[in-house]
């Protein structure tokens, strides 16, 4: 049977980058002109890399809800630095979460124009369910390739306050399609976020898009997917045999 809607995982299924330093010397510099010199470009640096490990071991939790930008800044970057910094980094929160999710080398996956083309043709309903600091920068990056129409919804952790394997992230695409999470498809690249979620939430298929970044990923520790795919042809080969 076809599915009911496809959803869709953002890094490292519909889009990837190479890996990039936890603290982008444009952030480094923005937040020091921001600050006035309340801080070193070392300092901050270092705070950026530091709070980025540590929000990174956070996350690693089994149903964990999903912290605002503010409580990520105030938790793992503040702690240490001056009122002077303190303040001003406060009040731009929004924009520096942007810039820290932001990748200037974003690139669609092979195939993946042309699995959401298909999907779109066939009438499948198409949502991204992504954990993200930043999902207006996601959303930017759909929009600047031109396949932002072609997803009727957008589920982001930073705005939903849960993240994957929480499966409310899944239900809540779900909800906003009309679909039922049992005939959703879910693709994504992890096997310990994507795939638990898509199990927890009961959904019809759950596919591992392979990734370089989670291929690492030991696969006796996590749920088994119903299909491997190693990018978007293929998984509109699985599409188009469907229907």
């Amino acid at each position: 049977m076809p599915p009911g809607a496809i959803l869709l995982d953002f890094g490292g299924t519909v889009a990837d980058a190479p890996p990039q330093r936890s603290a982008p010397p444009s952030l480094v510099l923005r937040i020091y002109n921001l600050t006035r010199g309340a801080l070193t470009p070392g300092q901050i640096q270092r705070s950026l890399t530091e709070g980025s490990a540590n929000y990174a071991d956070w996350r690693d939790e089994d149903w964990p809800d999903e912290l605002s930008q503010a409580e990520v800044w105030e938790r793992f970057v503040l702690p240490g630095w001056p009122p002077a910094a303190q303040v001003p980094v406060r009040g731009a929160v929004k924009k520096l979460s942007y810039e820290w999710a932001w990748r200037d080398n974003w690139e669609l996956r092979p195939g993946i124009p042309e699995a959401v083309h298909t999907a779109y043709a066939a009438d499948i309903p198409l949502a991204i369910v992504s954990n993200t600091l930043s999902g207006a920068a996601h959303r930017d990056f759909l929009r600047k390739v031109g396949l932002s129409p072609y997803f009727a919804v957008q589920i982001y952790s930073d705005e939903a306050g849960v993240r994957k394997p929480n499966p409310q992230m899944i239900w809540n695409a779900a909800d906003e399609l009309g679909v039922p999470p049992e005939n959703c498809w879910f693709v994504g690249d992890s096997r310990r976020r994507d795939v638990a979620c898509a199990r927890r939430a009961d959904v019809a298929r759950a596919i591992l898009m392979r990734s370089p970044r989670t291929d690492t990923e030991r696969e006796a520790d996590w749920p088994t997917p119903d299909h491997e795919i190693c990018d978007g042809h293929e998984l509109c080969d699985l599409i188009a045999k469907s229907l």
